[in-house]
């Protein structure tokens, strides 16, 4: 018994590992659904106990394996000790190995057969994925839907989103857990064709037509300088960097559109004014708009924002909303900082930015503006995208080194793309930067750890799609209503089986 135990939690642990093998930089979509499928097929029959420490071991397994590119931020790039790099690291995808496991527990509230399991199982892992997009502050990494990114299920990504897609790819993962389990004809007959008709309603979907050329094509010019995260803030490096970022765009003025990554001037605004102002005489004298990243504050003791800021032609300012915990703020600072230099930084104690921004002008162009992970909340892309052109996503990808985190980075933001139907702009520091279209296909890209400008042609569209309107809720809230269903009708046969 007690070895059959540790294989099913060995079994867990494996399958969860092999989850990101769904995902980017090595897209084996059918990995997830055959990892789900597993841990589905564990977590039936069993006590909230029982489920919850299987839940969490699978939840290791995925979050170890997925997201171990933290390691290498903290150790590479934060100058910590290795011990606490990897007690950190571990430490943390503990904590969302736990939030990813707690809803699970609803499992054993709902009628234990297969039809509630076919559609209980998909409602909750949606749930699963929709608390870490907010639980403290939120970490939406790995979702199951993005494995899809190029399958045919992403045409359902403009009606329902990510969340959608990993509510089918759960359902299809539920039907393959009950492959096995008697009487096998008949149902596995009936979920087959369902999982059918998912596939092609994509792949129709697919050719859907969700927004509309806007206006001319742009130039755009978008500058990756390549500048290592240990000399950014060096200020014996500072004018260096301010004179590549110039050289590298002085043979593209009079493009529409150049962007500076995120931070890419490393001196706050209040200290760099005479160099902007310069910056602002150029592209407006040549007609260009320039968007560039950088730390901006009214006054010298703060408050201080991670920006965009447009020059030139371009109008606004986009303060960032979502900060990286540690990175650009630190939780009960007055008690932790000064015990590591992890907790002290460069720019770390940036601000929110107000929940509701105007977007930037190019001209009369709006850019809806993504900063670093915020391309990964999907609902506050789709609020910032509504009625604008083009979608700008600026990141330092810098902190991930030569990990798998720059690849995960850009299909969450092609998947951005996909769900609004609009084009996608991606300048980094150090790659990936990219021009995305608006059905998800990068059509220009720039390779990876070499300083570069990448140029070409976008087209704004208007329009939006139905997930534009109405964002992540529906699924959400369908979820929840299924769920509560499933826990009613098994708490009333459990009612009707005592008084008999």
């Amino acid at each position: 018994m007690r070895s059959t135990t540790l294989l099913t939690y060995l079994s867990l642990l494996i399958a969860g590992a092999a989850f990101p093998l769904s995902l980017a930089p090595f897209s084996i979509w059918p990995v997830a659904i055959i990892s789900m499928a597993i841990f589905f097929a564990c977590i039936t029959y069993q006590t909230p106990k029982i489920v919850l420490k299987r839940a969490l071991v699978y939840g290791l397994g995925m979050f170890g394996a997925g997201i171990s590119w933290v390691f290498v931020s903290m150790y590479y790039f934060g100058g910590v000790s290795l011990l606490f790099a990897l007690i950190g690291t571990a430490l943390f995808c503990a904590l969302i190995a736990i939030i990813f496991a707690l809803p699970f527990v609803l499992c054993t509230f709902i009628p234990q057969h297969r039809l509630s399991w076919l559609l209980g199982f998909p409602a909750i892992w949606v749930l699963s994925e929709w608390c870490r997009t907010w639980v403290l502050t939120g970490f939406p990494w790995l979702f199951a839907g993005y494995s899809h990114t190029d399958t045919w299920l992403n045409g359902w990504a403009p009606i329902g989103g990510v969340l959608l897609l990993s509510y089918f790819s759960a359902f299809i993962a539920a039907a393959l857990a009950q492959w096995r389990n008697p009487p096998i004809k008949l149902n596995a007959c009936i979920n087959g064709i369902f999982v059918f008709f998912i596939f092609l309603g994509g792949l129709a979907l697919q050719q859907a037509q969700w927004s509309q050329p806007k206006e001319q094509e742009k130039s755009v010019a978008l500058i990756q300088p390549n500048v290592d995260q240990s000399d950014r803030w060096s200020l014996s490096n500072r004018t260096q960097i301010l004179k590549q970022l110039l050289n590298q765009t002085k043979n593209h003025w009079g493009t529409d559109i150049i962007i500076w990554p995120e931070g890419a001037i490393p001196v706050l605004y209040t200290q760099i004014k005479g160099f902007l102002d310069n910056v602002d005489a150029q592209a407006l004298a040549h007609q260009s708009t320039l968007i560039t990243g950088l730390p901006t504050n009214s006054n010298p003791e703060g408050p201080y924002f991670n920006s965009m800021l447009a020059l030139g032609e371009g109008v606004g300012k986009y303060n960032k909303t979502r900060l990286v915990p540690f990175g650009e703020y630190v939780p009960i600072a007055s008690l932790i900082r000064g015990l590591n230099s992890f907790f002290d930084l460069p720019m770390s104690s940036f601000s929110l930015g107000s929940a509701n921004q105007s977007p930037l002008l190019a001209g009369t162009l709006s850019i809806s503006t993504a900063i670093c992970y915020e391309i990964a909340y999907p609902d506050l892309v789709v609020k910032n995208t509504r009625n604008t052109g083009i979608i700008l996503t600026v990141s330092n990808d810098a902190w991930f080194g030569k990990s798998i985190a720059p690849e995960q980075h850009m299909q969450m933001a092609r998947m951005r793309a996909i769900e609004n139907a609009k084009p996608l702009m991606r300048g980094t520091n150090n790659g990936i930067t990219a021009l995305v279209d608006h059905k998800g296909k990068i059509y220009r890209q720039l390779g990876k750890f070499n300083a570069g400008v990448l140029t070409g042609k976008i087209q704004p569209r208007s329009g939006n799609t139905p997930f534009a309107l109405v964002s992540s809720w529906p699924i959400v809230i369908f979820s929840f209503f299924l769920i509560f269903i499933l826990i009613i009708k098994n708490a009333r046969n459990n009612f009707k089986g005592e008084r008999e």
